[in-house]
């Protein structure tokens, strides 16, 4: 996995050829796949990797992107903008924090 990418594209692109494949939504207590029709916990998520992106002309544009890896074993990646207007649990909250 590398440690940086320029674009959130080259970062997706390469991580799904690495099989981080389902695309994760946020959700209260954990992430949800709409594909697989499948929730998971926070406690059932391992974030292996996170990248930040930060939009040059508009700050809407920063994001950050999570490589996950799920108990069950499936792999995928999350997208989520700064500041996203989603209620989330405080397991999620600490689950998500970049240290």
């Amino acid at each position: 996995m590398k440690k940086a990418y320029n674009t959130v594209t080259e970062a997706v692109e390469d991580l799904q050829s690495q099989g981080y494949t389902v695309d994760f939504d946020l959700i209260e207590d954990g992430v949800h796949s709409k594909h697989l029709k499948k929730e998971w916990k926070a406690g059932d998520i391992e974030v292996v990797q996170f990248y930040r992106f930060e939009g040059m002309t508009d700050p809407g544009d920063n994001m950050i992107l999570y490589a996950l890896e799920c108990k069950d074993g499936e792999k995928g990646l999350l997208l989520d903008a700064y500041g996203a207007d989603i209620a989330i649990s405080r397991e999620m909250i600490e689950k998500l924090r970049m240290h």
